[in-house]
């Protein structure tokens, strides 16, 4: 089974730029309504893929705050958190190492989604 987080934003463009800015993303797919608005992109980072799209647009879903982990390199992770606080982003924990392996920090999105950011990754341990 492959699980693929998917969450709507009020202004997906930001969105996008936010992730690909802070989190590195890539959006190799981003496709939009006749009127300009994003209903459907797929980011990738390494092996990892988030989608988003629009609140609306034939999809009423009432949005609330989604919690995402992304799993980094260790040696990405330092960088990473100072591209965040360099960009003014809000630090909910600050960077740490975590007893269960690892080291790990969170942000939240400017529309009050919660990202995790690691290098514990719970598919390769063993």
């Amino acid at each position: 089974m492959t699980v693929i987080p998917t969450i709507r934003y009020h202004d997906a463009d930001k969105a996008l730029a936010w992730l690909t800015s802070v989190l590195g993303f890539t959006s190799p797919e981003v496709y939009r309504s006749d009127d300009g608005v994003i209903v459907h992109a797929r980011l990738s980072r390494g092996n990892g893929m988030v989608m988003l799209g629009s609140v609306g647009h034939g999809l009423d879903v009432v949005t609330g705050p989604a919690s995402t982990y992304v799993v980094v390199d260790d040696l990405e992770i330092d960088a990473l958190y100072e591209i965040a606080k360099a960009a003014g982003v809000e630090v909910i924990r600050e960077l740490r190492s975590e007893d269960y392996g690892g080291r790990g920090y969170t942000i939240r999105d400017p529309e009050g989604h919660v990202w995790s950011v690691g290098s514990y990754d719970p598919v390769n341990t063993a």
